[in-house]
């Protein structure tokens, strides 16, 4: 998606899917054995995968909606830097949480979104030429207690996180996934179905289920 948009053969994009088991996705320079569990995730049988984003270690499982944000920069002055991205989506998705909520939604960490010092989605972002990926995760439902399970406390830490351990610096949102779909896209507009991603079977046989790419560092 970030390439066809980068590449000039697409607009603006926004896709919503939710995980059916538990994997864990690390960032693209973390090292999995510092921020990951991993005896106990081949153990279970959980995937480790590495996305092509900066930001941390997350497990993901029912109970998770992820998205994906592909937008032309060009077309938002806002969006020319990182930093200056980061503001303006997160102040999107923010307003867009605190409406359907009805509750105050704050920024923190630069891409946290979070109720009382508690986060609910961490994001991250990816540049290229002319587009970028903006991609995370809205914890609805999911089973909390499984984070200890597979992942280590993470090597870098937000400063409002006072190195609190996952279970008392995460929460769910307890909200159905079609009303935060709804605030989404009524932030951004579009939805794009799964099958209509470019190349990605060819991407994944290449490169993303590759363990010289997910367990490189």
């Amino acid at each position: 998606m970030l390439d066809a948009c980068d590449e000039g053969g697409q607009g603006d994009l926004l896709r919503l899917w939710e995980p059916e088991h538990c994997f864990v996705v690390v960032g693209y320079s973390n090292e999995v054995g510092r921020e990951v569990k991993l005896a106990a995730c081949r153990k279970a049988g959980v995937e480790v995968l590495r996305r092509c984003s900066g930001g941390g270690t997350v497990l993901q499982g029912p109970g998770c909606l992820n998205y994906s944000l592909v937008l032309t920069i060009d077309a938002h002055p806002s969006l020319a830097t990182i930093s200056g991205a980061n503001r303006h989506i997160m102040a999107s998705h923010q307003a867009a949480l605190s409406k359907v909520l009805g509750r105050t939604v704050e920024v923190q960490g630069h891409t946290d979104l979070t109720i009382g010092g508690l986060k609910f989605s961490g994001n991250a972002q990816r540049r290229k030429r002319r587009a970028l990926l903006f991609h995370g995760t809205f914890l609805l439902r999911f089973d909390l207690s499984l984070m200890d399970c597979f992942l280590n406390l993470p090597s870098r830490q937000p400063d409002y996180r006072q190195g609190r351990p996952h279970g008392r610096f995460l929460m769910n949102l307890e909200v159905t996934a079609s009303a935060i779909k709804t605030a989404l896209r009524e932030a951004w507009g579009t939805h794009v179905p799964m099958t209509n991603i470019p190349d990605c079977q060819r991407l994944i046989a290449e490169k993303y289920a590759r363990e010289d790419w997910n367990l490189k560092f």
